[in-house]
């Protein structure tokens, strides 16, 4: 199904008089508002900010089977998505709630302060997180360490296509929707972002070259980790 070419649809996703911050949240509430949803030829980069952020959110949900509606909301009220990265991974491991977390580090003054005291072994989280986190490095190196964590985990990219791509610069998004695209069509996901960064292609293009509806995009996630793990 192609992505649909239409009127632009003015949406925005923040609820301010209906949810409240909760106690972990930052004062401001964050914008999580797209004036473009579908791709437009005529305007071809005009949703990418839109494609970007529901892949992200998509594969966030499956990765750690949760609801893709209160990710966003989540991120309504204030919470920065690589502190989500990092709460929902090391809660994974700690058998704590994401919530508990985020509210722990709002009280300290960095996630390694949060987290050492668990007491997880450095194995349960990963190598590379466990570096990074040692490291007392900053949030989006945390979160950038638990993507990678989850892309050699679901073995979505090797080992050395991943250090790849990010030595080329792709951030968390980039690197899951360029990851998606490339599965779906065979090709070089580290091509793909280059292209987009380069101007010859927008996330919006290849997404609509590829036939891939947006709406469908948690299922689109849910067969490439299907296909990866045979």
């Amino acid at each position: 199904m192609h992505l649909v070419t239409g009127t632009k649809t003015v949406l925005c996703l923040v609820a301010m008089f209906t949810f409240p911050l909760s106690a972990y949240a930052i004062p401001a509430i964050t914008c999580h508002c797209f004036t473009d949803r579908s791709y437009d030829a005529a305007h071809p980069a005009a949703a990418d900010a839109y494609f970007l952020a529901t892949t992200q959110n998509s594969f966030f949900a499956i990765v750690f089977k949760t609801d893709k509606k209160s990710i966003v909301m989540k991120k309504q009220q204030g919470t920065s998505p690589d502190d989500l990265w990092v709460a929902y991974w090391v809660a994974s491991k700690a058998g704590k709630t994401p919530d508990s977390l985020l509210q722990a580090k709002s009280k300290s003054d960095s996630w390694k302060n949060t987290v050492v005291p668990l007491n997880l072994p450095p194995k349960s989280l990963g190598a590379r997180f466990s570096n990074t986190l040692n490291a007392n490095a900053l949030t989006d190196q945390l979160s950038e360490a638990v993507v990678d964590e989850l892309f050699l985990k679901e073995q979505l990219l090797s080992e050395r296509d991943l250090s790849d791509m990010r030595k080329a610069g792709a951030n968390n998004q980039e690197l899951i929707i360029a990851t998606v695209i490339a599965t779906k069509t065979k090709q070089s996901a580290k091509q793909l972002y280059l292209e987009v960064k380069a101007g010859t292609k927008t996330w919006g293009s290849l997404l609509s070259w590829t036939k891939i509806d947006t709406k469908n995009m948690q299922q689109e996630v849910t067969n490439i980790l299907k296909l990866h793990s045979q």
